[in-house]
């Protein structure tokens, strides 16, 4: 779900954060551009394997209408060509009053480090705004946990939720 963030600095993201940027990416509001990638995002067997699988087609297109400009949800673009990587999501009280961020990378951008680069951005930005930052996989998700304590988060409690074992990771300030 949930990486190395660049030296440079960031403003707090809110639900309606304009953007968040780093070294090589801009996390910004969703576009109606971005919504045929997103929608990868949702339907791709790689990406939703660690997710319950792909969403079903009445949900994408209630989502396709819900996800431009959306509160919380970053849309990740390179910098350099303005290429949509993935999307960072930023939940306020998520779980159990705690701010929850999850993210999800098209699997073509998997393994340059940009999840991990968004991700670091993302929790160290929101965690100027709270006191503490949750994000939940899957057990089997090496890659993801692997990110998460990458990005200072750690593994807090395992349980059985959505009919898989879950992992939690926190960090705090």
């Amino acid at each position: 779900m949930i990486g190395g963030m660049a030296n440079s600095p960031i403003s707090a993201p809110t639900p309606r954060a304009a953007s968040v940027a780093t070294e090589r990416l801009l996390l910004r509001p969703v576009r109606q551009a971005d919504v045929p990638a997103i929608t990868r995002l949702w339907t791709d067997p790689q990406v939703r394997h660690h997710l319950g699988g792909p969403v079903a087609e009445q949900v994408v297109r209630i989502r396709q209408r819900r996800v431009v400009g959306a509160p919380g949800v970053h849309a990740v673009v390179r910098a350099a060509d303005g290429v949509l990587l993935g999307i960072v999501t930023v939940e306020p009280e998520a779980r159990e009053g705690e701010t929850e961020v999850s993210y999800q990378f098209l699997p073509e951008h998997w393994g340059h480090g940009y999840a991990r680069e968004a991700v670091a951005a993302v929790v160290e930005a929101t965690l100027a705004g709270t006191p503490s930052v949750v994000a939940l996989t899957q057990e089997a998700n090496h890659r993801s946990r692997r990110l998460l304590e990458a990005v200072g988060m750690t593994h807090v409690s395992s349980f059985v939720e959505y009919d898989a074992h879950q992992v939690l990771y926190r960090r705090s300030r």
